[in-house]
């Protein structure tokens, strides 16, 4: 271990010189028992549900609605954020072009909706199955590339989309789709101009993208993917079909980004190409790396941040802009590694091996402090 940070006692429980909150939750964490870990998850649930409370929103966004801020920007970027960490974080290959698949979900649902009548909620499967149709169309020929050149393929494929349906009539062009329809009455909830039950459907969503993105990372799926994102060649040598993997990595996210798009588009009511710029790409993987690619729990955080803060600082009219990105260069300065690395990842940034953008990275050896967090 490096720095000496961390000896083990006689007991086994991890002992570190200075002041580590963090790694300190991280240990209880790792060694609480069952009904104190349902215990923090139900918490964080009965916090979400009541979220939306005007004298939380007072604080949290005094200039704009609370609860349509938590919809968009911050639920639509977590859940878009939590998404493109699998393909970031869990595979380690850069895409800049993601927003694709959240338009390719949001027109969907808009074109079934308004065209041809289908209901909204088999329409948010056909979204989600559509974008992860064009993410394996998108990976097949392009997942051999690595690093910058695959980052470069993906920007091209996010402004392709865009372009498409900027110039194609049928899906009303730069003119955009109006008057897309509401999801039909659930559970006697109605989903019309009222944004609290968007704000709960979306919730819904994120808890079910955590699930998902949680029991992935610890299948015999989320090891292939870890070992690729180490060294990919090392991988391959290992007998890791990588091609297969990365491309269920590029489907899954995709899949992700096609539910936000839905969800998105369900409530937005009216949807335009402009509301897919190249930009949300940046700014979702932005959120990701700010919040600690790989670890889910950062990843959440940086998209948050990411989402609130130009909300909070709108008193600070068109300079507010500037002030976060202020903020976003402060914290990197202060946190290169992310806000809420997890150990594997940091232990692999300190090496200078795997993660996003690493071509032909130094192999870690088996006595590598990477090796050694994989273990624990």
């Amino acid at each position: 271990m490096k720095g000496n940070e961390e000896v083990s006692t006689e007991n086994g429980k991890p002992a570190r010189s200075g002041f580590h909150p963090v790694d300190g939750l991280r240990d209880w964490w790792a060694r609480a028992p069952h009904w104190q870990r349902y215990g923090v998850y139900l918490a964080l649930i009965v916090f979400a549900l009541i979220l939306p409370a005007p004298a939380i929103g007072s604080f949290m966004s005094p200039d704009s609605d609370w609860t349509n801020v938590l919809i968009f920007p911050i639920g639509i970027y977590i859940l878009l954020a939590i998404g493109l960490n699998i393909v970031v974080g869990h595979a380690g290959m850069l895409d800049l072009g993601f927003v694709a698949f959240f338009a390719i979900g949001a027109y969907t649902l808009a074109t079934m909706g308004t065209n041809y009548g289908w209901f909204v909620w088999p329409t948010f499967l056909v979204g989600i199955v559509l974008a992860a149709i064009s993410g394996v169309i998108l990976g097949a020929p392009t997942l051999r590339l690595r690093g910058d050149y695959l980052a470069i393929v993906t920007l091209g494929f996010g402004e392709i989309v865009r372009i498409t349906a900027n110039n194609t009539d049928a899906i009303g062009g730069a003119r955009g789709i109006t008057n897309i329809p509401h999801p039909e009455p659930l559970l006697g909830t109605e989903f019309l101009l009222d944004a609290a039950p968007y704000y709960y459907l979306i919730l819904a969503a994120i808890v079910i993208a955590i699930i998902f993105s949680v029991r992935l990372q610890k299948s015999r799926v989320g090891r292939a993917w870890a070992a690729i994102r180490e060294d990919e060649d090392a991988a391959e040598l290992m007998g890791v079909p990588t091609f297969k993997f990365k491309l269920l990595a590029f489907a899954i996210g995709a899949m992700l980004g096609g539910l936000a798009g839905g969800v998105h588009a369900s409530k937005a009511v009216f949807i335009a190409p402009e509301n897919f710029p190249f930009i949300l790409s940046a700014t979702i993987l932005a959120a990701v790396v700010l919040g600690g690619a790989g670890n889910l729990p950062g990843v959440i955080l940086g998209a948050f941040l990411v989402a609130w803060l130009p909300e909070r600082f709108r008193d600070f009219a068109e300079y507010r802009i500037l002030v976060f990105g202020g903020v976003l260069v402060l914290m990197m300065a202060l946190k290169p590694e992310g806000l809420l690395p997890s150990r594997q990842r940091k232990a692999e940034l300190r090496e200078g091996t795997g993660g996003m953008g690493a071509m032909g990275a130094e192999v870690a050896g088996p006595d590598s402090e990477a090796s050694a967090e994989v273990t624990k």
